[in-house]
């Protein structure tokens, strides 16, 4: 009895493994049935673009250019200092007020240069006299040699007396000189035309030598301070056309570069670029700027930067090739600001491949395309 058991078990066990096999294969066939029927329900699948998804790689004239940006500073600024000590009169101007060049802007209280002029023209007065003195002296005593009644020492004697009293005039009025200079220091004028950034001073009160009092910057000429890194430094030159966008303002200036700084910024190692702004009649000193700086144009095979794509790890474009997507990569090149956006030069591109706008988004390579008609 328990062989028989043994083998009827053995049996069922053999049976229940058959049916398991046979229903995985069953089931894996359906499996492999339904993946093929979605690969060719795929396939079937044809993709509709509207010519707007389409373009042409061509070649055109590129724009290479250099972003750049810094804020405006004004060419010609200047400080009005007090060139004398004394008390502040006279300063009327405010900020916002136009000067002209050598207009009396304000004055330092001026009697004690007054009265020290009066003192040195007084002490130049008597070292004249002096000297006259010296000069009646040696005259007489020359005249007594070439008669023969004083020696020849004395009249050297008269000689350095006179030589003395003239240097002791000479200085007076050096002197003179000094008292007329400060006393015309006491004067203030505005050494450039402009317009009055920063009053620094107040009238009534006692100013320093070199006090500061006015600061007048020239709006007429305004020129950008751009930092360049040292590698893009290199391929600016003068006279190069850059246009620009002042904060505050949609009004786009142009501007040319006019100098470019010899040594670069210690630290960071970039390089100072100034350009000229054409026309600043409406712009302010201190505001920031931005735009670029055209380098130069080339010939070149350009796509829009936007078509590149870059989820592998090598940049491509989706061209169409026999109504499919194919994956074409590029090698990018220099990049160019047009109206429809930047461009880029790629190479590794037939000439007027049709490719597929950044606007479609990734498509499987192989997937079927067509394009629909356009609507009249």
């Amino acid at each position: 009895m328990k062989r028989w058991f043994k083998w009827g078990i053995a049996s069922l066990v053999v049976v229940l493994l058959a049916i398991g096999v046979a229903r995985a294969l069953a089931t894996r066939k359906a499996q492999q049935v339904a993946l093929a029927e979605q690969i060719a329900q795929r396939a079937q699948t044809v993709l509709e673009l509207s010519p707007a998804d389409v373009l042409q790689a061509s070649t055109r004239e590129l724009v290479l250019s250099l972003a750049v940006s810094g804020p405006l500073k004004a060419v010609n600024t200047a400080l009005v200092k007090a060139r004398v000590a004394g008390e502040l009169q006279g300063l009327t101007i405010r900020e916002g007020e136009l000067v002209q060049a050598g207009q009396v802007v304000a004055r330092v209280e001026p009697t004690e240069y007054f009265a020290r002029l009066r003192q040195a023209q007084q002490q130049a007065a008597s070292a004249k006299a002096q000297g006259d003195i010296a000069q009646r002296s040696f005259d007489n005593n020359r005249s007594l040699v070439d008669q023969g009644f004083i020696s020849k020492t004395a009249l050297d004697t008269s000689s350095a007396s006179l030589a003395a009293a003239q240097a002791t005039y000479q200085a007076a009025q050096a002197a003179v000189d000094m008292a007329a200079k400060a006393l015309d220091d006491t004067v203030l004028r505005a050494p450039i035309s402009g317009t009055v950034s920063q009053r620094l001073a107040q009238n009534g009160e006692r100013v320093g030598v070199d006090a500061r009092v006015l600061e007048i910057v020239d709006l007429s000429r305004l020129e950008l301070e751009a930092s360049v890194s040292a590698a893009e430094s290199m391929d600016v030159r003068v006279g190069q056309s850059a246009k620009l966008r002042v904060e505050g303002t949609n009004q786009v200036v142009t501007a040319r570069v006019v100098r470019i700084n010899p040594s670069a910024v210690a630290g960071s190692r970039a390089v100072l670029v100034y350009l000229a702004i054409d026309n600043p009649s409406s712009l302010r000193s201190g505001l920031f700027a931005q735009g670029s700086l055209e380098l130069g144009r080339k010939q070149a095979l350009t796509v829009p930067l936007s078509a590149v794509r870059s989820d592998k790890p090598e940049p491509y474009v989706q061209t169409l090739v026999n109504q499919a997507v194919k994956h074409q990569p590029v090698t990018l090149g220099e990049r160019g600001a047009f109206d429809a956006g930047t461009m880029v030069a790629v190479t590794g591109l037939p000439e007027s491949a049709t490719l597929l706008s950044g606007s479609v988004g990734a498509l499987r390579e192989g997937t079927a395309v067509k394009l629909s008609a356009v609507a009249k």
